[in-house]
């Protein structure tokens, strides 16, 4: 097939390496202009720029697609049979959506119509799900709406992390994407229209988000951390200065009752009362400090049984 692939992050980059392994034609790569990065601010090409220079494909880095009149004729002038876009971080304006003779799939990191929106794979852990996967979808004006295609489930493990689930998922996404393909060829007979009444939302993740509330059950906790690792990262406060908390285990002993966030004990980790059970912390981070094993960190610095986190 004539393939045009939108992508940016490196959660687009095993999909591309798959359409280029199977053989497709690969008409061109649009993906984010290049962005300053690391403490020198040097111009950097997207992973997904990277893997497309790599086989000589043709890159465009539109900054605005909606307002780039000279790349909407190109794409007509190239009249691609399908253009898949996964992770390319622009809204497509529905006049590119109708180019593609085949249609615009993307590959969603949710089981739809759960999860609609930006963040599905970091929702999905602070939601305590069991399950989660990827569909792919034919998009359409609307956001994650379209007709699905193909769906691939996934187990969410117990210690599941928002990062260890991403990186298992971009390379789902490529081979659910394999498998549909010959779905998308034949035309889409199978497609299914969503349940919009049984969708779901998963907005962009705040910094805000990322803080404790004491007052939530252990386990509401534990699967804050867990989706919010990557950013911003779930935080606290210990004596006005906001600590950063990793790596958490849930306990159920019997401590006299105390205040939520209060500091009860301290073994292999600060052992925090919630409002049911309590949470072993056994990593933190201190503002402008690396992550450490809190052990490590009580070596040098003081924490004591009884002071109250959150504050």
């Amino acid at each position: 097939m004539n393939i045009v692939f939108m992508g940016t992050p490196d959660f687009a980059v095993p999909t591309l390496q798959m359409l280029i392994n199977e053989k497709h034609n690969i008409q061109l790569v649009i993906t984010q202009p290049d962005r300053p990065k690391g403490r020198g601010n040097t111009l950097t090409m997207s992973p997904v720029k990277e893997l497309a220079v790599k086989y000589d494909l043709e890159v465009r880095q539109p900054e605005r697609i909606k307002q780039d009149e000279e790349l909407y004729e190109y794409l007509k002038k190239l009249s691609p049979d399908l253009i898949v876009v996964v992770a390319f971080g622009q809204i497509l304006p529905e006049s590119i959506l109708n180019i593609p003779k085949l249609g615009c799939i993307n590959i969603h990191g949710s089981l739809l119509p759960r999860y609609r929106g930006a963040a599905p794979i970091q929702w999905s852990i602070i939601n305590d799900e069991q399950v989660t996967g990827v569909t792919i979808m034919y998009m359409d004006k609307g956001m994650d709406t379209g007709d699905i295609i193909y769906k691939k489930e996934i187990p969410i493990l117990p210690n599941e992390t928002a990062t260890s689930l991403y990186n298992k998922m971009m390379y789902i996404g490529a081979d659910a994407l394999k498998e549909a393909l010959p779905l998308i060829e034949a035309g889409g007979k199978l497609r299914e229209v969503q349940n919009h009444s049984a969708a779901t939302y998963a907005p962009i993740i705040t910094k805000s988000l990322g803080e404790i509330d004491w007052s939530q059950s252990a386990e509401a906790i534990d699967c804050l951390v867990r989706g919010v690792e990557s950013w911003p990262g779930a935080y606290t406060y210990y004596d006005s200065q906001p600590i950063k908390v990793f790596n958490l285990n849930i306990l159920n002993r019997n401590y006299p009752p105390e205040e939520t966030g209060v500091i009860l004990d301290i073994d292999d980790g600060l052992v925090v009362q919630t409002s049911r059970a309590q949470i072993l912390i056994k990593e933190i981070q201190m503002p402008n400090k690396k992550r450490m094993p809190v052990m490590e960190y009580l070596k040098g610095n003081t924490i004591s049984v009884g002071d109250k986190l959150g504050i």
